[in-house]
C-alpha cells in the first residue's frame, strides 16, 4: 500500500493536522492520481465536525480533487498516465440497481461510496482529497478539459454539479427565470451556468454588499431578502428557485417568489429540519424539491459545459497550514467564492 501524506480531522472538536494515510494498491480497474488542487467545501466543515452524524476519525476530507493520473492498472482502459483528471463526490456504487443502470450512480438505491467518510469496497473508511494521492476506480475519473484552469476546475467536481444538475434537470434556458438564493460557493456557479444556459438569472442575497460580483459573474437582477418588499415585489416571479445556503430560511417566503408550476430546489444542506407550511404549496400549483450531485455521465457533460462556455470556479488558492483558517472564513461567509488547496505544499 501507498502512504502518502495528508491532512486530516483527529475529532470533532479538533483543528486539522497533519498525517499519513494509506491508499490501497493500484488494482486492474483503478487508476493512481497525483492530486494538485483539491477545493474546500462545506460539506467538509459539517463532515468533520459531526453535524451530518457520527464520524469515525482521523479523517481526511475533500471531495473536489484534479490532478495528473500517476499510474493505472492492467485492465483501464478510460485513462492514461498524464491525463489531466478528476474526482468528485463518489468513487464507487453497486452499479446493479435501476438507478446505477440509468447512469444515476449519485442516488444508487444501495448507496454509493463516498469519496471520503464511507466503507469502500475493502471495508476501510474512505479518505479525502486532502491528501497528495488517491487511488479510483476508473469509471469515477472524470477527464479535465484542457481549457479549464487546474486550480479553478477543483470546485466543479461538487459546487459545479450540484448546481447544474437541478438546472438541467428542471429546464433551466431561455425564456426561464431563475433565481439563486446565497452567492457563496454554490450560489456563484449556479449564476453562471443558468446564465450560460440562457436563462434570465436574479440573485436573492441577504444583502447588496456582492452585487457588483453577481451582476459581473452574470445575473440580470439582484435583491436584498433583508428588505421586506423583496418578497412583495417578486412574487410569483420566478419558473425556477435555486437555494444553495445551508442554513434555516423562511420557506414559505421563498415559495411565495414561484410562479404557476414554479419549483424551489435545495442543493443547500443546513444540519436542521426545514419548516414548511403545505398550504404555501397548493398555490400556484408550486413544488419543493432537494437535488443531489449529478452522476458520472453529467458531472463530464458539465465538465465539458465549462470548457465550452470558458466557465470555472473563482478561487482562493490557499496552502494546506491556512485548512483550519479557511473552514472559519467559510463558516463566516469570507470567501469568493471557493478556498482550493494548493496540493503541493503537502509535499
Amino acid at each position: 500500500m501507498l502512504t502518502v501524506n495528508a491532512y486530516a480531522a483527529p475529532s470533532a472538536t479538533e483543528p486539522l493536522v497533519p498525517v499519513t494515510i494509506e491508499r490501497r494498491d493500484v488494482g486492474p480497474s483503478d487508476v493512481l492520481i497525483e492530486i494538485r488542487y483539491a477545493g474546500i467545501c462545506h460539506s467538509d466543515i459539517h463532515t468533520v465536525r459531526g453535524e451530518w452524524g457520527q464520524m469515525t476519525y482521523p479523517l481526511t476530507v475533500g471531495h473536489e480533487i484534479v490532478g495528473v493520473v500517476a499510474e493505472v492498472g492492467t485492465g483501464v482502459s478510460k485513462h492514461a498516465v498524464g491525463d489531466r483528471v478528476g474526482v468528485g463526490c463518489m468513487v464507487n456504487s453497486c452499479r446493479e440497481c435501476a438507478n446505477c443502470v440509468a447512469g444515476e450512480e449519485q442516488y444508487c438505491l444501495n448507496g454509493n461510496v463516498g469519496t471520503y467518510a464511507s466503507v469502500d469496497r475493502d471495508g476501510t473508511i474512505t479518505q479525502g482529497g486532502y491528501s497528495t494521492h488517491v487511488v479510483v476506480d476508473e469509471d469515477f475519473v472524470l477527464r479535465v478539459p484542457e481549457a479549464i484552469p487546474y486550480e479553478a476546475a477543483a470546485p466543479l467536481l461538487c459546487a459545479g454539479i450540484t448546481t447544474y444538475s437541478p438546472l438541467r434537470h428542471w429546464n433551466a434556458g431561455p425564456g426561464r427565470r431563475v433565481a439563486v438564493v446565497g452567492l457563496g460557493g454554490l450560489g456563484h456557479m449556479a449564476v453562471k451556468l443558468a446564465h450560460a444556459m440562457g436563462a434570465e438569472v436574479t440573485v436573492l442575497s441577504q444583502s447588496l454588499k456582492k452585487q457588483d460580483d453577481g451582476l459581473r459573474l452574470g445575473a440580470d437582477h439582484y435583491y436584498a431578502t433583508s428588505d421586506p418588499a423583496t418578497f412583495t415585489d417578486l412574487h410569483s416571479s420566478f419558473d425556477l428557485i435555486i437555494n444553495t445556503v445551508s442554513a434555516v430560511i423562511d420557506l414559505d417566503a421563498y415559495l411565495g417568489l414561484l410562479a404557476l408550476d414554479g419549483t424551489m430546489v435545495n442543493v443547500g444542506a443546513p444540519p436542521q429540519a426545514l419548516p414548511i407550511h403545505v398550504f404555501t404549496l397548493f398555490g400556484n400549483r408550486r413544488s419543493f424539491a432537494g437535488s443531489g450531485i449529478g452522476g458520472i455521465r453529467e458531472t463530464q457533460e458539465m465538465l465539458d459545459f465549462c470548457a465550452e462556455h470558458g466557465i470555472a470556479s473563482d478561487v482562493e488558492v490557499i496552502g494546506a497550514t491556512q485548512i483550519n483558517q479557511a473552514y472559519e472564513r467559510v463558516l463566516a461567509s469570507d470567501v469568493r467564492y471557493r478556498f482550493v488547496i494548493d496540493v503541493n505544499t503537502l509535499a
